[in-house]
């Protein structure tokens, strides 16, 4: 599918008294229609598809551009703002449109700058909404990523890959609908809350009566000082045999698909998985490290000494019993011989109303090659991992993220190019 000159650069200056019967701005007052603020943008003379350049200025930028989206290998920020999102278009063409307008948005966001300069003409909204002015661009990267429901939504079954479909349903699983699918996802992670957010919130706002949100997520990580694996709320380290990012034989076994109109892309899987932390809090160190098979403070496997040391899950002590218990949580995960990229972050929600226990729990992300990496590790622990006594899977989505953008590209070219 291609796009005609006429409709890709858009330039042209209007009357101010145009413009707000174009976007929907009333003197009385303020509303935007189905046109959104890309249409703000395009009356006051904002080429919305205009390619923008990575910064070579910007403080603490990750490059937009490359052969991967950002947000996969990217090392991991401290904060999280992840949103699931309905797509409201009813034609390809419209989404389309809609991933050219947002692929420049989304340079100018992880530069650090703001979406559209400011305008002097104080009666009409500004063109971003200022929270993360004057904030560098905290290495915010921004991963797009579709949902099986929108091949479904807009008639491209025919390119909707074999392994992109709903998770099945998995041993002690309590999804809740408001937690779980979606057409497109954005992953918005950054070292600044404010940024993360900031983003998001923008992105979808460019988008007005296009897509809407149907549920989101805000989450944080902590580093030690001396750098090193973050801690769950658990208080266990998270991500201890992540694939390297700087591997890329592994990685190209682990984590980027290589066919299709999808090759350089991944899958990504989200999951909010509840912590009961009252549960925890009143069992005994020993029991919790039981649970996870690792020490607590090291990190190392039970029976070894340092975080990163391998081990035989098949070992056992004097007595004959498992020096790794067969229901541990590491256990069970090395048994099903799959691996993935954990890319998690831990929230906390304030309390919830029925109990007034903490509404927190984990954010558990994950990309691979295939969404039957996940699907191998998950049945791998089932109903014997015990684990499930103290958390339990509320919310589920699988999307298939898109190979990376190069300039004069856009996110999602390649699925466009395949129809």
């Amino acid at each position: 599918m291609t796009t005609s000159n006429d409709e890709k650069w858009i330039d042209k200056k209007i009357s101010r008294r145009d413009m707000l019967k174009l976007t929907g701005v009333g003197v009385a007052g303020v509303a935007v229609g189905a046109s959104g603020f890309g249409g703000v943008m395009k009356a006051m003379g904002y080429n919305i598809f205009e390619p923008v350049a990575d910064s070579t200025t910007a403080k603490h930028k990750v490059d937009f551009y490359g052969k991967h989206q950002t947000g996969i290998i990217t090392p991991v920020q401290t904060n999280i703002y992840f949103a699931s999102l309905d797509v409201l278009v009813t034609s390809q063409k419209e989404l389309q449109q809609l991933f050219q307008q947002w692929t420049p948005l989304m340079v100018r966001l992880m530069n650090g700058e703001q979406m559209v300069e400011m305008t002097t003409n104080t009666r009409v909204p500004p063109g971003d909404t200022g929270e993360a002015k004057g904030l560098d661009a905290a290495h915010l990267s921004l991963t797009i990523g579709a949902g099986p429901s929108l091949f479904d939504k807009l008639g491209m079954q025919h390119v909707k890959p074999a392994e992109l479909k709903d998770l099945p349903h998995f041993p002690k699983d309590q999804l809740q609908q408001e937690w779980t699918g979606g057409d497109l996802c954005i992953q918005a992670c950054a070292d600044d809350p404010q940024v993360a957010f900031h983003a998001v919130r923008n992105l979808v706002r460019a988008a007005s009566g296009k897509v809407a949100i149907k549920w989101s997520q805000a989450g944080f990580n902590a580093f030690p000082a001396e750098g090193g694996t973050p801690r769950n709320l658990f208080a266990f380290k998270d991500g201890t045999v992540n694939p390297a990012i700087t591997d890329e034989q592994d990685l190209h076994k682990t984590v980027w698909v290589d066919k299709g109109w999808l090759k350089n892309g991944s899958y990504l899987i989200a999951r909010k998985i509840q912590m009961h932390l009252e549960t925890w809090d009143r069992t005994s160190l020993k029991d919790q490290e039981a649970t996870f098979g690792r020490y607590r403070d090291s990190g190392a496997p039970l029976g070894k000494e340092n975080e990163f040391d391998d081990f035989d899950i098949e070992a056992k002590d004097d007595k004959g019993d498992y020096i790794i218990p067969d229901t541990s949580h590491v256990h069970l995960a090395r048994k099903s011989d799959a691996r993935m990229l954990r890319r998690s972050y831990s929230y906390a929600s304030g309390v919830l109303s029925n109990t007034g226990a903490h509404d927190a729990g984990l954010l558990f992300i994950s990309f691979q090659k295939d969404p039957a990496q996940f699907i191998a590790v998950q049945n791998s622990l089932g109903r014997m991992d015990k684990m499930n006594e103290y958390i339990t899977h509320r919310g589920s989505a699988v999307f298939a993220c898109f190979p990376g953008v190069q300039k004069g590209s856009y996110v999602g070219e390649a699925l466009f190019n395949a129809l």
